[in-house]
Parts: structure tokens; C-alpha cells; sequence
């Protein structure tokens, strides 16, 4: 027990190094500096705090809906890095990049654990517009606001934690950054797809409990119903 408790302590230990001295941990992923250690500390820390994100929302539902949004948000956002990391590194690769796929890996990892912790620091808010409001389509695009926001924040680090980490190899760098350009719009477009077919993470009111939903329909409609209906366009 003591054991596991030291363990999780120092994951958290290496995102607190991580969030306070940025250049240092990417100065260290740049040379290969325990990175199994950065891996698995980002991935187990990110997790956690998106699942208590997940489970907040879906609490809105029901004790199953957030049960199972616990489970489904750090899905999302897991499964997402897993589909997309394999372009970013074979095209960087294919034009002059050195580095290795696990520091391809770590780097993600870090804009993965940036969206987490800002997600973590917006629970307080959420939960207080879910006690307080019923307005199903305001909490809807409440939180399409905080995921927006949340993840152009950790898109944004990513990028200038690439150009720290990547850049260091000249050759063919300009192709590189178009390539992590157009990488960046992929991520977020795969993600909002991937979070419409994972839905429900609120779950509608009074419903029962669904795990999946059929397919219907795009993200993007979605957000233009829920605005529409907000104006009370019909």
C-alpha cells in the first residue's frame, strides 16, 4: 500500500516538474532522459484528472452515466493520441527528424496533461452550473467551450514544446513545421469525430441510460442545433 502511494506520488511528482519548469523536462525529453518515467507519469496523471472531469459531467445523468463517462473522456482523448501519433512521426521522420517515437510520445503527452489539468481546475465550475441550471443545451455548449478552450491551450503548448524538442534538427525543419500545422488541425478534427461517436457523456434528461448512441448526424450540426435552440430558432 505504502508502495503504490510513493508511486503515485511521484507520477504527480513529474507533472508538478513538468508544469513548473517546462523548458527543463522538454530540455531533457530532447535528449531521451528517463522517458518511460515521463510516459507513464503523463499518461497515468492526464487519465485521472480527465476521468474526474468525465465523471462530473455525466453525473448530471445519472450515477451510470458518470461511471461510465469516467471511463469514455480519457478513451477519447487516448485513442485520439493513438490514431493521429503515427503520422506525426513517420512525417517526421521522412523529412530529417532524429528523434524517437517515444519522444514523439512524451511530447503529445505533455499537450494531453496541459488539456487535463485545465480541465481538472474548470471542475469546480461545471459543477456549479449543473447544481444550479437545468438548461440541458447551456450546459452543452458550456462545455464545448471549456473542450475548445481547453484544447487549443494544450494545442498551443504542444506546438511551442515541438519547436523546442523537434526543431533542434535542421534538416528539413520548415517542411516539418507545415507538417505539424496541418498535424494539429487532424488531432482536433479526429477528436471532435471520435467524441461524437463515444457520446453520450451528459447524457439527455430524462432518458435512460445509454452506453453509446446511434450514429446520426455530425459534431459540428450538433453545436449549430444547440445555439439555434439557445436563440430560440426553431
Amino acid at each position: 500500500m505504502i508502495e503504490r502511494k510513493s508511486l503515485g506520488i511521484k507520477y504527480f511528482a513529474v507533472l508538478i516538474g513538468f508544469l513548473r519548469d517546462r523548458q527543463g523536462f522538454l530540455e531533457e525529453v530532447r535528449q531521451g532522459i528517463r522517458l518511460p518515467n515521463k510516459i507513464i507519469s503523463l499518461l497515468v496523471c492526464s487519465s485521472l484528472f480527465i476521468a474526474a472531469y468525465g465523471g462530473i459531467i455525466g453525473a448530471y445523468h445519472s450515477w451510470m452515466q458518470a461511471l461510465s463517462s469516467a471511463i469514455k473522456l480519457p478513451a477519447l482523448y487516448l485513442i485520439t493520441l493513438l490514431i493521429c501519433i503515427p503520422t506525426l512521426y513517420f512525417a517526421n521522420v521522412i523529412f530529417g527528424s532524429k528523434r524517437t517515437f517515444g519522444q514523439h510520445l512524451a511530447l503529445v503527452l505533455t499537450a494531453v496533461s496541459v488539456t487535463s489539468v485545465l480541465l481538472f481546475s474548470f471542475a469546480p465550475i461545471t459543477l456549479f452550473f449543473l447544481i444550479t441550471t437545468n438548461n440541458y443545451q447551456f450546459l452543452i455548449l458550456l462545455n464545448v467551450f471549456i473542450f475548445a478552450l481547453t484544447g487549443f491551450i494544450g494545442v498551443s503548448s504542444l506546438y511551442q514544446a515541438t519547436s523546442l524538442v523537434l526543431e533542434q534538427d535542421n534538416e528539413g525543419s520548415k517542411t516539418r513545421q507545415k507538417i505539424l500545422k496541418f498535424w494539429l488541425f487532424l488531432y482536433a478534427f479526429v477528436g471532435s469525430q471520435l467524441g461524437w461517436t463515444l457520446r453520450p457523456f451528459f447524457g439527455t434528461p430524462d432518458s435512460a441510460f445509454q452506453l453509446f448512441r446511434e450514429r446520426e448526424g455530425n459534431f459540428y450540426l450538433s453545436v449549430i442545433q444547440a445555439i439555434s435552440y439557445l436563440l430560440g430558432i426553431r
